[in-house]
């Protein structure tokens, strides 16, 4: 019985700390197959999702940052493979969305121009694996509280929150006159414990990753190109 109640209590605790993320970062288990980093998926290491970094990521040692004050934004595509479940309709509405929360973003940080040029980097973003969510049941899971039991422990079993949806992208960023990689990173994000990302549409656990991934990488970029963080530092909150 005392194991019971310790055990529960544990689960608790977990539902306290989690309880208010929308978003989760995930690691990522093993290297993409989709091909959009091609020879560059050697180059990268695992980061701490626990302090909000990509998953696998990399970052150019001989890269001087605080050049670049300009950046050409490319439209996000979508990488995944013949068996994927994203129906060509929701693959363009997922893209679309993404570039856009991407532009709304980076234009708060930096000039947007669509020429190479010195002190110009470019963005390029792939979407290589998304999953819808279950509205309704997702709610019941995060406010029911037995299923908010059930919840925690599937969460530790599978790494993901009950009916919760998500998204998984790539991204580099080069130097847009001479092509050298500056950057480049592997994230994936799931819908989080909280009622506001359970009580929403199929996609909104995907567009919730997305925004927080525009948003971080846009901070971050500019903490490192006006020497505010080192590589070291990030992310910048």
């Amino acid at each position: 019985m005392k194991t019971i109640q310790a055990f529960t209590a544990a689960l608790c605790l977990a539902l306290m700390a989690t309880g208010c993320a929308l978003t989760e970062m995930k690691a990522v288990k093993k290297t993409p197959d989709s091909g959009f980093l091609g020879k560059d998926y050697s180059l990268l290491t695992p980061g701490d999702v626990s302090k909000g970094q990509a998953g696998l990521r990399y970052f150019n040692p001989s890269a001087q940052w605080r050049q670049y004050t300009r950046i050409i934004i490319e439209p996000v595509t979508f990488w995944g493979d013949e068996n994927s479940k994203v129906k060509p309709s929701d693959q363009q509405a997922l893209t679309t969305y993404f570039k856009g929360t991407i532009d709304k973003e980076f234009a708060e940080q930096f000039e947007i121009v669509t020429t190479p040029a010195p002190g110009v980097v470019r963005l390029q973003v792939a979407i290589t694996d998304a999953e819808a969510a279950t509205p309704g049941m997702r709610t019941i899971s995060v406010i029911v509280p037995q299923m908010r039991l059930l919840n925690a422990v599937q969460s530790m079993a599978t790494d993901k929150q009950v009916f919760a949806g998500g998204l998984q992208a790539e991204m580099k960023v080069t130097d847009a006159a001479t092509g050298q990689l500056l950057s480049a990173a592997v994230a994936r994000a799931m819908g989080g414990a909280s009622v506001k990302a359970a009580a929403q549409v199929e996609w909104g656990d995907a567009q919730n990753a997305m925004d927080f991934f525009a948003k971080r990488g846009a901070t971050n970029l500019k903490a490192l190109t006006t020497g505010r963080a080192t590589v070291a530092e990030l992310p910048v909150e």
